[in-house]
Formats: C-alpha cells, structure tokens, sequence
C-alpha cells in the first residue's frame, strides 16, 4: 500500500465511509499506537490526525485506557525529532499487518502485468498505460511499456538467454559470458552478454531500433541469423553498436543504418570550463565524456585555441556553441561526428 492510498483509508475512516472490517482495522492501528514507543503517522498533521480518531472512538464508545492521554503525553511524543523516521516504518508495519488485509478486499485493481504459462513459454505483458518494470529468472531486469509482451521458456532455460519482445523495452541483463542473451523480434535479433540497451519493435512497424546504454550489442536481422554471433565474435553480415549509438533498421530496404541517439548520454564526466585552450583538447574532452568519435581535420586547427565553459547542453548544444566560436559546422554519418572547419576563424559579431 502507498502513503496516498494510506492517507485516503483514514480519511475514508474519518468520514464514516470504511466498510466494517476498515473500521475495525484502524482502530486495532489505534490502540497499537497506543502502546508503541516510537510509532508515528504518516504526513505532517500526526496530531490533527490522532486527535481526530481519538474523538471518533470516543463518540463511538469504543473502549480505550482511559489514562493513554494523560500517561503518553502526547504533545512531546509527537514533536522528538528522532522519531520522525519511524514514519516509513509505520507504514510498512502497520499497511502490512493490520491495513492491507481490509484494503484489498475493497480496493482489488487488475494487475498491471498479465502473465501466462504455456507448453514451457512465460508469456508476461504490459497492460497499464506506463512502464512497468518486470524482473527475469536470470536476475536481469527489464523495463516494459504499455502494450508490450516479453515471452521465454519458463526459468530461461537453454545454453542461451533468449526472450521475444512485441513492442519497446530498456533491458539491464544481469553478465553471463558463458549464456548469451538475445532479443528477437519480427525483424532483427540482439545479442549481449550482460549490458544495457533499449529495444523497440512494434508488430507490424516499418522499422525497429536498438540504442545501447553501456556495453557492446550485436545486431543483426532474424532472417537467416547466426545465433552464436556475440559483441566478441559479431556476425559478419551484423552490426557491433557502443554506447550512445544506436541501429535503425527498415523493412522496406532491409538494412540497417548506424547512428547517434537522439541524446547521447554522459559516459564518463570531464570538465567543461576551457581558457584558452587548444580545440583538439575540447575535442578530446567531448569524446571521452560521451564515448564518440569527432573526426576533423588536425592540420587545420592545430594551432587554434577557444576559450569556453559547458554547463548542463546536452551533447549536440555543446557542440552548436564550439562551432559558433569557431565559425565551423559539424554533420553526422554512420555514428560519427565531422567537424567542418577552415581554420582559426572568429565567428562574426552578432
């Protein structure tokens, strides 16, 4: 149960709307807080919300110590800091052991994630409308989105990990060097040994793509696939992607093209602040930070130095603001950066 859910039962409570067995539960909460050192509610108004359950009982005639009130000193129980952070455990305990019981039988939503067995295949799907995290027998964890189904043989059994996906999910798997992991979908298969990366693949969709977080993906189409194709050992007809890269592939020309993600990621932090700097040493600082390749070309701004300082652009605007200074452009083909430039050019006066 969450602390919003929490909340609305005793409000519920408070309104005299519970079902009887509600009722009776929170007021078995009640005098269980009674007699706990080190108990408090949820939310900031704990006296507001004990006084006014208090004042129900009383109204109702439930019997309670008649000394509780006085003995607990209710005032300063409730102000010592150091018990503020029983709140969570209030929640856990309490929701576990005397609220959840009585909610569920009231509150008993479909659930999110609809699974079958059947002839050996786990067939798990998405019904929400927000992605849903799902974990798998080998420890690896996938994040599902609506509508999408993941299906393997039950336990993941087999010399490989393989899963069939129908839609779009981000997959953090758990290394196994020994066990491959593959992703099939209608159209391209993608081999990790234990990495990070998003697949999207919708039924019947001109093209599916894979795009890499961390790690080494092999990718290459279903048609005729070589299984034992790995990161180490890429097929050769496939496509070996890095972080922040990513393959695109259509079903009208059957092929693949190899690109940047639209937002390539922090890899490895650096520091952004330049003064007068040599270009190259900028250069170099943006393709370690995030991991990709700046082709240019070095006779022609050997000599050139910037002075700069990035703070929170994303890679593409940092590079707007380099070429600016620079009076030069850049383009991108097959997951490379090429810088255009004709030297030390100061970029006219706005």
């Amino acid at each position: 149960m969450t602390e919003a859910e929490f909340q609305l039962l005793l409000q519920r409570y408070l309104d005299g709307l519970c079902t009887p067995q509600e009722r009776v539960a929170v007021e078995q909460w009640y005098d269980r807080l009674e007699e706990s050192e080190g108990m408090q509610l949820p939310g900031q108004n704990q006296e507001a919300v004990e006084d006014a359950i208090w004042h129900r009982l009383a109204t109702q005639n439930i019997p309670v110590a008649a000394e509780a009130k006085v003995v607990r000193h209710p005032a300063a129980w409730w102000q010592a800091p150091t018990l503020r952070i029983a709140a969570a455990l209030v929640l856990v305990a309490v929701a576990l052991a005397l609220l959840w019981p009585a909610v569920r039988r009231t509150w008993a939503p479909e659930a999110p994630i609809a699974v079958t067995v059947t002839n050996g295949w786990t067939k798990q799907t998405n019904t929400s409308q927000h992605p849903l995290a799902v974990r798998l027998p080998d420890n690896s964890r996938v994040t599902l989105h609506p509508g999408s189904s993941l299906r393997y043989l039950v336990a993941l059994a087999g010399a490989r990990r393989e899963v069939h996906l129908v839609g779009e999910a981000y997959f953090q798997v758990s290394k196994n060097p020994q066990r491959p992991f593959l992703v099939f979908t209608n159209q391209v298969v993608t081999t990790v040994l234990g990495t990070s990366f998003r697949v999207k693949a919708y039924h019947n969709a001109a093209q599916a793509s894979v795009s890499v977080r961390e790690g080494k993906v092999a990718v290459q189409t279903r048609a005729d696939a070589d299984l034992s194709a790995t990161p180490k050992r890429p097929a050769a007809a496939g496509v070996l992607l890095l972080p922040n890269q990513q393959a695109v592939y259509s079903a009208a020309k059957r092929q693949f093209t190899k690109e940047l993600v639209s937002q390539p990621a922090v890899l490895v932090p650096q520091p952004f602040e330049f003064e007068e700097r040599p270009v190259a040493e900028v250069l170099a600082a943006l393709e370690k930070a995030y991991g990709v390749d700046i082709v240019y070309d070095r006779a022609t701004l050997a000599h050139c130095t910037v002075s700069i300082t990035f703070y929170n652009e994303p890679l593409f605007g940092k590079l707007n603001l380099l070429c600016k200074s620079l009076g030069a452009s850049y383009s991108i083909s097959d997951a490379q950066i090429l810088l255009h430039s004709n030297g030390c050019q100061l970029a006219p006066a706005s």
